[in-house]
């Protein structure tokens, strides 16, 4: 697998909306900050690809918290401007 730097985005899918930004990496763990809620460290088993800049990550090994945070990360953006 390709080693996970700083600044590559996150996913829960190929082709999906990032989740968030790779702020530091660990052996065991990486964390990324998920907009509108800040950091949350993610185990790295629940890294299951890494290519491209981009971090592919499992739901099912991730915190109801971090679940939480995503489904809300984009609430406070204007709907009439995005896009």
């Amino acid at each position: 697998m390709q080693s996970i730097e700083q600044g590559y985005m996150a996913f829960f899918r190929e082709g999906s909306e990032g989740i968030g930004a790779v702020t530091d990496v660990s052996n065991d763990e990486v964390v990324v900050y998920v907009e509108n809620f800040g950091p949350f460290t993610v185990p790295m088993s629940a890294v299951r690809e890494v290519h491209d800049s981009k971090v592919i990550l499992e739901k099912d090994r991730v915190s109801s918290m971090f679940l939480k945070a995503v489904a809300h990360a984009h609430d406070a953006e204007d709907p009439k401007t995005a896009g």
